[in-house]
Protein backbone atom coordinates (compact mmCIF):
# COMPACT_ATOMS: atom_id res chain seq x y z
CA UNK A 1 0.00 0.00 0.00
CA UNK A 2 2.92 2.37 0.62
CA UNK A 3 3.86 1.98 -3.04
CA UNK A 4 0.33 2.83 -4.13
CA UNK A 5 0.35 6.00 -2.02
CA UNK A 6 3.72 7.05 -3.41
CA UNK A 7 2.35 6.58 -6.92
CA UNK A 8 -0.45 8.99 -5.99
CA UNK A 9 2.12 11.61 -4.96
CA UNK A 10 2.20 11.12 -1.17
CA UNK A 11 5.45 12.56 0.17
CA UNK A 12 5.49 11.10 3.68
CA UNK A 13 4.26 7.59 4.43
CA UNK A 14 4.59 5.96 7.83
CA UNK A 15 3.53 2.29 7.91
CA UNK A 16 2.08 0.80 11.09
CA UNK A 17 0.41 -2.47 11.89
CA UNK A 18 -2.92 -2.42 10.10
CA UNK A 19 -2.52 1.07 8.62
CA UNK A 20 -0.35 3.54 6.78
CA UNK A 21 -0.27 7.18 7.94
CA UNK A 22 0.42 9.86 5.36
CA UNK A 23 -0.27 13.49 4.46
CA UNK A 24 -2.49 14.12 1.44
CA UNK A 25 -3.89 17.13 -0.34
CA UNK A 26 -7.62 17.26 -0.99
CA UNK A 27 -7.15 15.96 -4.52
CA UNK A 28 -4.90 13.14 -3.33
CA UNK A 29 -7.49 12.19 -0.71
CA UNK A 30 -10.16 11.84 -3.40
CA UNK A 31 -7.76 9.93 -5.66
CA UNK A 32 -6.75 7.57 -2.83
CA UNK A 33 -10.34 6.47 -2.35
CA UNK A 34 -10.79 5.92 -6.07
CA UNK A 35 -7.48 4.27 -6.94
CA UNK A 36 -6.15 2.36 -3.91
CA UNK A 37 -6.52 -1.38 -4.46
CA UNK A 38 -5.32 -2.73 -1.10
CA UNK A 39 -6.96 -0.34 1.38
CA UNK A 40 -10.09 -0.94 3.43
CA UNK A 41 -10.82 2.67 4.44
CA UNK A 42 -9.23 6.11 4.27
CA UNK A 43 -9.65 7.94 7.59
CA UNK A 44 -9.06 11.67 7.98
CA UNK A 45 -7.62 12.90 11.25
CA UNK A 46 -9.92 15.43 12.93
CA UNK A 47 -8.41 15.91 16.39
CA UNK A 48 -6.09 14.48 18.99
CA UNK A 49 -6.02 15.29 22.69
CA UNK A 50 -5.55 13.83 26.15
CA UNK A 51 -8.53 13.30 28.49
CA UNK A 52 -8.60 11.34 31.73
CA UNK A 53 -12.09 12.23 32.94
CA UNK A 54 -15.45 12.53 31.21
CA UNK A 55 -15.53 16.22 32.10
CA UNK A 56 -12.24 16.70 30.24
CA UNK A 57 -13.60 14.74 27.29
CA UNK A 58 -16.77 16.85 27.08
CA UNK A 59 -14.74 20.05 27.24
CA UNK A 60 -12.31 18.95 24.52
CA UNK A 61 -15.12 17.77 22.25
CA UNK A 62 -16.68 21.23 22.48
CA UNK A 63 -13.44 22.69 21.09
CA UNK A 64 -13.44 20.53 17.91
CA UNK A 65 -14.69 22.14 14.69
CA UNK A 66 -16.80 19.48 12.98
CA UNK A 67 -18.25 21.75 10.30
CA UNK A 68 -15.97 20.63 7.42
CA UNK A 69 -17.15 17.03 7.73
CA UNK A 70 -20.57 16.93 9.39
CA UNK A 71 -23.62 18.79 8.16
CA UNK A 72 -26.64 19.40 10.37
CA UNK A 73 -28.45 16.52 8.66
CA UNK A 74 -25.64 13.95 8.99
CA UNK A 75 -26.17 10.93 11.23
CA UNK A 76 -22.88 10.09 12.98
CA UNK A 77 -22.10 6.50 13.92
CA UNK A 78 -19.16 5.59 16.10
CA UNK A 79 -16.49 2.96 16.40
CA UNK A 80 -14.73 3.34 19.75
CA UNK A 81 -11.78 1.40 21.16
CA UNK A 82 -10.00 2.08 24.45
CA UNK A 83 -6.84 0.45 25.79
CA UNK A 84 -4.76 1.30 28.83
CA UNK A 85 -6.77 4.43 29.63
CA UNK A 86 -8.68 5.90 32.56
CA UNK A 87 -11.81 6.09 30.39
CA UNK A 88 -12.36 2.43 29.58
CA UNK A 89 -16.13 2.27 29.03
CA UNK A 90 -16.55 2.63 25.28
CA UNK A 91 -20.32 2.96 25.56
CA UNK A 92 -20.00 5.95 27.89
CA UNK A 93 -17.43 7.52 25.56
CA UNK A 94 -19.81 7.10 22.63
CA UNK A 95 -22.60 8.77 24.63
CA UNK A 96 -20.41 11.87 25.11
CA UNK A 97 -19.71 12.03 21.39
CA UNK A 98 -23.41 11.65 20.56
CA UNK A 99 -24.27 14.46 22.96
CA UNK A 100 -21.64 16.75 21.42
CA UNK A 101 -22.38 15.97 17.76
CA UNK A 102 -26.13 15.38 17.85
CA UNK A 103 -28.09 12.70 16.02
CA UNK A 104 -28.86 14.49 12.75
CA UNK A 105 -31.96 13.86 10.64
CA UNK A 106 -33.58 10.47 10.10
CA UNK A 107 -33.01 10.66 6.33
CA UNK A 108 -29.59 12.32 6.54
CA UNK A 109 -26.35 10.76 5.28
CA UNK A 110 -24.46 8.48 7.61
CA UNK A 111 -20.94 9.33 8.73
CA UNK A 112 -18.59 6.98 10.57
CA UNK A 113 -16.48 8.57 13.33
CA UNK A 114 -13.57 6.43 14.53
CA UNK A 115 -12.37 7.05 18.09
CA UNK A 116 -9.23 5.40 19.36
CA UNK A 117 -8.11 5.87 22.95
CA UNK A 118 -4.66 4.66 23.95
CA UNK A 119 -3.12 5.57 27.32
CA UNK A 120 -5.57 8.47 27.75
CA UNK A 121 -4.72 9.87 24.31
CA UNK A 122 -7.76 10.33 22.05
CA UNK A 123 -7.35 10.07 18.29
CA UNK A 124 -10.49 11.10 16.41
CA UNK A 125 -10.96 10.47 12.68
CA UNK A 126 -13.77 10.58 10.16
CA UNK A 127 -14.19 7.97 7.46
CA UNK A 128 -13.94 9.40 3.94
CA UNK A 129 -14.74 6.13 2.18
CA UNK A 130 -18.23 5.12 3.30
CA UNK A 131 -18.62 1.44 2.47
CA UNK A 132 -15.30 -0.45 2.77
CA UNK A 133 -13.13 0.06 -0.29
CA UNK A 134 -12.93 -3.67 -1.01
CA UNK A 135 -16.61 -3.57 -1.90
CA UNK A 136 -16.05 -2.79 -5.58
CA UNK A 137 -19.63 -3.68 -6.53
CA UNK A 138 -18.94 -6.55 -8.91
CA UNK A 139 -18.51 -9.50 -6.51
CA UNK A 140 -22.18 -10.34 -6.02
CA UNK A 141 -21.88 -14.08 -6.69
CA UNK A 142 -19.61 -15.96 -4.28
CA UNK A 143 -18.36 -19.49 -3.76
CA UNK A 144 -17.14 -21.14 -0.57
CA UNK A 145 -14.54 -19.21 1.46
CA UNK A 146 -14.63 -16.04 -0.69
CA UNK A 147 -11.54 -13.88 -0.87
CA UNK A 148 -11.84 -10.16 -0.33
CA UNK A 149 -10.98 -8.03 -3.37
CA UNK A 150 -8.40 -5.87 -1.58
CA UNK A 151 -6.59 -8.97 -0.31
CA UNK A 152 -6.45 -10.43 -3.83
CA UNK A 153 -5.00 -7.17 -5.16
CA UNK A 154 -2.47 -7.05 -2.30
CA UNK A 155 -1.34 -10.61 -3.07
CA UNK A 156 -0.71 -9.73 -6.70
CA UNK A 157 1.21 -6.56 -5.85
CA UNK A 158 3.21 -8.13 -3.01
CA UNK A 159 4.21 -11.05 -5.22
CA UNK A 160 5.50 -8.66 -7.85
CA UNK A 161 3.27 -10.07 -10.58
CA UNK A 162 4.18 -8.60 -13.96
CA UNK A 163 0.94 -7.82 -15.84
CA UNK A 164 2.70 -8.90 -19.03
CA UNK A 165 3.08 -12.42 -17.57
CA UNK A 166 0.29 -15.02 -17.96
CA UNK A 167 -1.54 -15.74 -14.70
CA UNK A 168 -3.28 -18.98 -13.77
CA UNK A 169 -5.48 -19.50 -10.72
CA UNK A 170 -6.25 -23.24 -10.60
CA UNK A 171 -8.65 -22.90 -7.64
CA UNK A 172 -10.26 -19.59 -8.53
CA UNK A 173 -13.57 -19.95 -6.66
CA UNK A 174 -15.66 -16.90 -7.54
CA UNK A 175 -12.76 -15.47 -9.58
CA UNK A 176 -11.51 -12.72 -7.27
CA UNK A 177 -7.79 -13.07 -8.07
CA UNK A 178 -8.15 -13.35 -11.88
CA UNK A 179 -10.61 -10.45 -11.99
CA UNK A 180 -8.40 -8.22 -9.85
CA UNK A 181 -5.46 -9.17 -12.07
CA UNK A 182 -7.43 -8.16 -15.16
CA UNK A 183 -8.44 -4.83 -13.58
CA UNK A 184 -4.80 -4.21 -12.63
CA UNK A 185 -3.54 -5.01 -16.14
CA UNK A 186 -6.22 -2.80 -17.70
CA UNK A 187 -5.32 0.09 -15.37
CA UNK A 188 -8.92 0.53 -14.24
CA UNK A 189 -9.61 2.36 -10.99
CA UNK A 190 -11.06 -0.10 -8.42
CA UNK A 191 -13.38 2.59 -7.05
CA UNK A 192 -14.49 3.90 -10.42
CA UNK A 193 -18.07 2.68 -10.11
CA UNK A 194 -18.98 3.49 -6.51
CA UNK A 195 -19.85 6.38 -4.19
CA UNK A 196 -17.83 7.78 -1.28
CA UNK A 197 -18.68 9.44 2.04
CA UNK A 198 -16.57 12.54 1.37
CA UNK A 199 -18.94 13.57 -1.43
CA UNK A 200 -21.50 14.45 1.28
CA UNK A 201 -19.11 16.54 3.36
CA UNK A 202 -19.79 20.30 3.57
CA UNK A 203 -16.17 20.89 2.42
CA UNK A 204 -16.55 18.68 -0.68
CA UNK A 205 -15.01 20.24 -3.80
CA UNK A 206 -16.90 19.13 -6.94
CA UNK A 207 -14.31 20.64 -9.27
CA UNK A 208 -11.44 18.76 -7.63
CA UNK A 209 -13.44 15.53 -7.75
CA UNK A 210 -14.22 16.11 -11.43
CA UNK A 211 -10.51 16.40 -12.20
CA UNK A 212 -9.87 13.09 -10.42
CA UNK A 213 -12.62 11.22 -12.27
CA UNK A 214 -11.58 12.70 -15.62
CA UNK A 215 -8.34 10.72 -15.53
CA UNK A 216 -8.54 8.02 -18.21
CA UNK A 217 -7.67 4.39 -17.58
CA UNK A 218 -4.10 3.57 -18.56
CA UNK A 219 -3.30 -0.09 -19.26
CA UNK A 220 0.02 -1.01 -17.70
CA UNK A 221 0.87 -3.64 -20.32
CA UNK A 222 -0.52 -5.50 -23.31
CA UNK A 223 -3.42 -7.72 -22.27
CA UNK A 224 -1.92 -10.84 -20.65
CA UNK A 225 -3.39 -14.32 -20.66
CA UNK A 226 -5.37 -14.70 -17.42
CA UNK A 227 -6.93 -18.06 -16.67
CA UNK A 228 -9.13 -19.12 -13.76
CA UNK A 229 -10.23 -22.68 -13.18
CA UNK A 230 -12.15 -24.59 -10.54
CA UNK A 231 -13.56 -28.10 -10.29
CA UNK A 232 -16.90 -26.71 -9.03
CA UNK A 233 -19.26 -25.73 -11.86
CA UNK A 234 -21.16 -23.33 -9.62
CA UNK A 235 -17.97 -21.50 -8.69
CA UNK A 236 -16.99 -21.13 -12.34
CA UNK A 237 -20.43 -19.74 -13.19
CA UNK A 238 -20.13 -17.26 -10.30
CA UNK A 239 -16.69 -16.20 -11.54
CA UNK A 240 -18.00 -15.58 -15.04
CA UNK A 241 -20.91 -13.46 -13.83
CA UNK A 242 -18.58 -11.46 -11.57
CA UNK A 243 -16.23 -10.85 -14.50
CA UNK A 244 -19.17 -9.57 -16.55
CA UNK A 245 -20.10 -7.08 -13.82
CA UNK A 246 -16.47 -5.98 -13.48
CA UNK A 247 -16.25 -5.38 -17.23
CA UNK A 248 -13.33 -7.78 -17.77
CA UNK A 249 -15.12 -10.82 -19.18
CA UNK A 250 -13.12 -10.43 -22.40
CA UNK A 251 -9.82 -10.41 -20.48
CA UNK A 252 -10.27 -13.53 -18.33
CA UNK A 253 -10.93 -17.12 -19.34
CA UNK A 254 -12.64 -19.44 -16.89
CA UNK A 255 -12.69 -23.24 -17.14
CA UNK A 256 -14.23 -26.03 -15.12
CA UNK A 257 -11.36 -28.41 -14.45
CA UNK A 258 -9.55 -30.03 -11.52
CA UNK A 259 -5.97 -29.03 -10.91
CA UNK A 260 -4.62 -32.31 -12.22
CA UNK A 261 -6.24 -31.75 -15.65
CA UNK A 262 -5.35 -28.09 -16.01
CA UNK A 263 -3.08 -27.03 -18.87
CA UNK A 264 -1.07 -23.86 -19.26
CA UNK A 265 -2.55 -20.98 -21.30
CA UNK A 266 -2.31 -21.97 -24.94
CA UNK A 267 -2.07 -25.67 -24.08
CA UNK A 268 0.78 -27.88 -22.98
CA UNK A 269 2.96 -27.63 -19.88
CA UNK A 270 3.82 -24.20 -18.48
CA UNK A 271 7.13 -22.63 -19.40
CA UNK A 272 9.47 -22.55 -16.42
CA UNK A 273 9.42 -19.14 -14.72
CA UNK A 274 7.04 -17.62 -17.29
CA UNK A 275 3.66 -18.36 -15.76
CA UNK A 276 2.45 -16.99 -12.43
CA UNK A 277 0.47 -19.53 -10.45
CA UNK A 278 -1.99 -17.98 -7.98
CA UNK A 279 -3.04 -20.00 -4.96
CA UNK A 280 -4.92 -18.73 -1.92
CA UNK A 281 -4.31 -20.49 1.38
CA UNK A 282 -3.76 -18.72 4.72
CA UNK A 283 -0.19 -19.97 5.06
CA UNK A 284 0.92 -19.62 1.44
CA UNK A 285 -1.26 -17.15 -0.50
CA UNK A 286 0.72 -16.80 -3.71
CA UNK A 287 3.65 -18.44 -5.38
CA UNK A 288 5.12 -18.63 -8.85
CA UNK A 289 4.87 -21.92 -10.75
CA UNK A 290 8.35 -23.17 -11.53
CA UNK A 291 7.51 -26.74 -12.34
CA UNK A 292 7.90 -27.70 -15.98
CA UNK A 293 5.45 -30.60 -15.76
CA UNK A 294 1.70 -30.91 -15.25
CA UNK A 295 0.16 -29.21 -12.25
CA UNK A 296 -0.95 -31.95 -9.88
CA UNK A 297 -2.31 -31.10 -6.41
CA UNK A 298 0.77 -32.52 -4.74
CA UNK A 299 2.95 -30.05 -6.66
CA UNK A 300 1.15 -27.07 -5.14
CA UNK A 301 2.71 -27.74 -1.76
CA UNK A 302 1.13 -28.57 1.62
CA UNK A 303 -1.94 -27.07 3.23
CA UNK A 304 -1.90 -24.88 6.33
CA UNK A 305 -1.59 -27.90 8.64
CA UNK A 306 1.85 -28.75 7.22
CA UNK A 307 4.58 -26.22 7.78
CA UNK A 308 7.06 -27.37 5.13
CA UNK A 309 7.07 -26.86 1.35
CA UNK A 310 6.03 -29.56 -1.08
CA UNK A 311 8.28 -31.32 -3.58
CA UNK A 312 9.89 -29.34 -6.36
CA UNK A 313 12.16 -30.36 -9.25
CA UNK A 314 15.82 -30.69 -8.43
CA UNK A 315 17.80 -27.58 -9.28
CA UNK A 316 14.76 -25.31 -9.61
CA UNK A 317 14.74 -22.05 -7.62
CA UNK A 318 12.76 -21.87 -4.43
CA UNK A 319 9.20 -20.57 -5.01
CA UNK A 320 8.43 -17.01 -3.98
CA UNK A 321 6.14 -16.95 -0.98
CA UNK A 322 4.13 -14.13 0.57
CA UNK A 323 2.53 -14.30 4.01
CA UNK A 324 -0.02 -11.59 4.95
CA UNK A 325 0.46 -9.65 8.18
CA UNK A 326 -1.56 -10.34 11.30
CA UNK A 327 -4.99 -8.67 11.07
CA UNK A 328 -5.76 -5.65 13.21
CA UNK A 329 -8.99 -3.72 13.46
CA UNK A 330 -7.27 -0.62 14.80
CA UNK A 331 -6.67 2.43 12.65
CA UNK A 332 -3.06 2.40 13.81
CA UNK A 333 -1.07 5.23 15.37
CA UNK A 334 -2.18 8.47 13.78
CA UNK A 335 0.10 11.48 13.82
CA UNK A 336 -0.96 15.07 14.34
CA UNK A 337 -2.53 16.57 11.23
CA UNK A 338 -4.31 19.69 10.07
CA UNK A 339 -7.99 20.25 9.37
CA UNK A 340 -9.13 19.44 5.88
CA UNK A 341 -9.64 22.58 3.80
CA UNK A 342 -9.05 23.86 0.32
CA UNK A 343 -5.69 22.54 -0.88
CA UNK A 344 -4.55 21.92 2.72
CA UNK A 345 -2.52 18.89 3.63
CA UNK A 346 -4.55 16.32 5.53
CA UNK A 347 -3.32 13.62 7.87
CA UNK A 348 -5.02 10.38 6.98
CA UNK A 349 -4.78 6.78 8.00
CA UNK A 350 -5.28 4.22 5.26
CA UNK A 351 -6.61 1.06 6.85
CA UNK A 352 -5.35 -2.21 5.44
CA UNK A 353 -6.88 -4.82 7.74
CA UNK A 354 -6.95 -8.35 6.36
CA UNK A 355 -10.48 -9.05 7.60
CA UNK A 356 -13.77 -7.28 7.08
CA UNK A 357 -14.04 -3.94 8.92
CA UNK A 358 -17.73 -3.27 9.35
Amino acid sequence: MVGELIDLGAKRTRPHKGSVVTDLTTRQLYAANRHLRCATRVLVRVAGFTARTFADLERRLGEVDWSPWLSNEAQPTYRVTSRGSQLRHTGAIEERFAAALGTGHADGPGQLVVVRVSRDRFTISVDSSGAPLHERGWRQATAKAPLRESVAAALLLAAGWDPATPLVDPMCGSGTIPIEAALLAAGRAPGGGRDFAFRRWPCFEPGTWASVTATADSPVAPTPVILGADRDAGAVESARSNAERAGVADLVEFRQAPVSDLEAPGGGPPAVGRTALARWRPAEPLRHARDGGRWAPRRLGPGPARGRPGPRPAGSPRPHRVTPPRPRRSAGHLSDGTALGRQLTTSVAVMSGWRAQK
